[in-house]
């Protein structure tokens, strides 16, 4: 009997969070849109918080929830690309860089220091790993649509508001100066807004009522 009751309580908690995968990828999804221009960016790179559904399910569900939400809401993408899938590729690659060690982290040791310490450490992959991404991936792509040297030039342009004179003829530096740092604070970003929502929704998420765990 008693071995019955937990596969029907596994098989209740399974498809509990299947469902909330799938609503915090939807979540994910529309988040995606609704994305905006941040300064000393150039204006074709906005921030957006899609990452944000996919860290909660990370902390509440697993590491695993987290990854799949960010290949959900890439996937849905996907039925609307202009880059032939590359962006959502790299998107996902980038999300999942980000809510994998924090998912982990949290996993081994339910805490807020390591969840913390853990999302840090992702919006730290996410950072170093856009670089690749968008000069192996992404870029090259674009190329296609817009001149490399006219990107540059938005680079230029929007450094142009810096106290300094950047002027490289290569792209790799403007990723490392620009989208790396970018990338990290979208990072935070969604780290802050999470830490704030966590404690008050993951009850709902886990079923748990007021009960925290």
């Amino acid at each position: 009997m008693r071995d019955m009751e937990k596969k029907r309580t596994a098989k209740r908690i399974n498809v509990r969070y299947m469902t909330m995968t799938a609503m915090l990828s939807a979540i994910a999804f529309v988040l995606m849109f609704l994305d905006f221009s941040v300064p000393l960016m150039p204006v074709f790179i906005k921030l957006d918080l899609s990452e944000l559904p996919a860290l909660v399910g990370a902390f509440a569900m697993g590491p695993v929830s987290g990854v799949v939400i960010c290949l959900i809401k890439n996937l849905i993408h996907l039925t609307m690309t202009s880059t032939g899938g590359v962006g959502e590729l790299s998107n996902f690659i980038l999300g999942a860089a980000f809510v994998l060690p924090a998912g982990i982290l949290y996993q081994r040791k339910k805490t807020k220091t390591s969840a913390l310490v853990g999302a840090f450490i992702g919006a730290a992959c996410m950072a170093v790993i856009s670089v690749f991404s968008n000069y192996i991936l992404v870029y090259p792509i674009y190329y296609n649509f817009m001149p490399k040297e006219t990107i540059m030039e938005a680079y230029q342009t929007a450094a142009k508001i810096l106290p300094i004179d950047i002027t490289w003829d290569t792209m790799l530096p403007y990723l490392i100066a620009f989208n790396m740092p970018f990338t990290f604070l979208k990072g935070l970003c969604n780290v802050l807004l999470t830490f704030l929502i966590y404690k008050h929704i993951s009850p709902l998420i886990k079923g748990t009522g007021g009960r925290n765990k």
